[in-house]
């Protein structure tokens, strides 16, 4: 397994530094939210890229990809009726894709539920039609990066729209490029009905990469979520992306977030081998 972690557990440490900890802890990947670096993708200059790739490679980390993509923007949405907007979402995509090949990543996470919900009066149909536009328009751009949107459900306390697996999975589908796969998230898979290593095994040919997290919004190990039957169920598909720890309640402190994580998942890892 290879374990990673978000920059923005490290809340408002620079950025040196939380490379620095994440690999002290263990950990040999760090994903990054553009919002860390600049409210605005397009104000990261060239010289902030190489400084943030080379503060990586220096702590001898990987720089896994993207997420929380829109994030603290404004201006972008992606299943609004509005066209100008779609089309302005498509370009902002297209930057975190130069972005994220800039930086050394190879996979956005879509995630941002605030910009993807589906608006009053818009049906679901429409907001797939719509999304389906957005995402096919940066794909040339995706494609020429080499980077893979991944997209990531998420439960309904987050939002109304791809709350599911299998209705990312459709989504997928219907854009029908290698560069358009599927992220997982395990607290987002809580919410749903199937267990989660039944998801895993279901949608594993679409898999792309994988957050862990419990359902009380910490990390890996912070409650009641048996980790182990999940890291069984990728072991068991072939598996071999990142791990990345993703945390929404940062009340124990980054230092003890990071590295309680990796930690329980070394641990749980472990407990599979012998």
């Amino acid at each position: 397994m290879k374990y990673a972690i978000c920059n923005e557990t490290f809340l408002d440490w620079p950025f040196d530094r939380a490379c620095a900890a994440a690999r002290e802890y263990g950990y040999t990947g760090i994903e990054i939210a553009p919002f860390t670096l600049a409210a605005d993708a397009r104000q990261i200059s060239a010289e902030q890229r190489r400084t943030v790739r080379r503060q990586a490679a220096a702590a001898d980390l990987e720089v896994v990809g993207l997420h929380w993509l829109l994030a603290k923007t404004t201006g972008y949405h992606l299943t609004t009726p509005d066209a100008g907007v779609r089309k302005a979402t498509a370009e902002y995509l297209r930057e975190l894709a130069r972005l994220c090949r800039e930086l050394g990543g190879s996979v956005l996470v879509f995630g941002s539920p605030q910009q993807r919900n589906i608006l009053p009066g818009v049906t679901p149909e429409q907001a797939v039609d719509h999304a389906v536009e957005v995402f096919t328009t940066a794909l040339p751009t995706l494609e020429e990066c080499d980077v893979v949107l991944a997209l990531e459900p998420l439960g309904p306390a987050e939002g109304n729209f791809l709350n599911t697996a299998e209705s990312a999975a459709q989504l997928i589908e219907r854009i029908g490029s290698p560069n358009c796969r599927l992220h997982l998230d395990t607290k987002a898979m809580s919410t749903e009905a199937s267990p989660i290593p039944e998801i895993i095994a279901r949608y594993a040919d679409l898999l792309e990469h994988f957050h862990t997290n419990d359902p009380n919004k910490q990390g890996p190990g912070f409650g009641d979520l048996d980790f182990v039957p999940i890291l069984a169920a990728l072991e068991e598909v072939g598996y071999d992306g990142w791990l990345s720890v993703e945390v929404f309640d940062y009340t124990p402190g980054p230092e003890v977030l990071a590295q309680k994580s990796i930690d329980y998942l070394q641990d749980c890892a472990r407990r599979l081998a012998l």
